[in-house]
């Protein structure tokens, strides 16, 4: 497991800086898996505490998301970057942190396969195009390409890209359906537009300038 602070969604790539002494010790671990498929590990965004430091984190949320390593860049100095992709949501149910890194034992958390209505979808694209057309004017375009068309993917893109603080991110992550999540992100996309038209100067989101990159 690598607690982060930050919530991570599947569907989404995303770089990691690695230099405290136990996830260097679980990204050699995941080095020594031949397989790169098989490469996994999880992550939970926490709740109170820290990423780093003797006390670490304190408080972690249940629900995150299992990660696969897909690229990884060694330094001399023993640090990485790496870079890796959400695959599904999971839960986790303990986490032992007796060994040279963490481990969770986790249940996985299969999105419902329910058919998402017409005007959801809708909906979800007209806002993200508002959005992302006002932001444009303000610092660039936060997303290159065509959104997915495939509802669940469609629902995590713009769970990632949405300027929401941590809580927000993840209610988006929990959420049961893709419909329910594709509901709550139009919601909270329409009150981001909202602050912006009355305060055109508002910064955009640390969300869009970071590397995201949905797959």
């Amino acid at each position: 497991m690598f607690p982060l602070n930050m919530v991570l969604f599947p569907g989404v790539s995303v770089p990691l800086t690695v230099f405290e002494d136990r996830y260097r010790a679980l990204i050699h671990h995941l080095l020594r898996i031949e397989d790169p498929a098989a490469r996994l590990f999880g992550s939970v965004g926490i709740r109170e505490g820290y990423e780093v430091g003797d006390h670490g984190a304190q408080s972690l949320y249940r629900v995150g998301c299992r990660l696969q390593l897909t690229d990884v860049e060694a330094h001399p100095d023993g640090t990485f970057d790496v870079i890796a992709v959400g695959q599904e949501r999971i839960r986790l149910d303990r986490l032992d942190a007796s060994g040279l890194f963490p481990v969770g034992h986790v249940t996985e958390l299969p999105d419902s396969q329910k058919p998402v209505a017409e005007t959801v979808l809708e909906q979800a694209r007209v806002a993200f195009t508002a959005y992302r057309a006002a932001l444009a004017d303000l610092s660039g375009d936060p997303y290159s390409g065509a959104l997915p068309r495939d509802p669940t993917y469609l629902s995590w893109t713009l769970s990632a890209l949405a300027p929401l603080p941590m809580p927000d991110r993840q209610s988006l992550l929990e959420a049961e359906s893709p419909e329910t999540r594709l509901i709550l992100v139009t919601d909270l996309l329409r009150s981001e537009l909202r602050a912006m038209n009355v305060i055109p100067s508002l910064p955009a989101t640390d969300v869009a300038r970071t590397r995201w990159s949905p797959n």
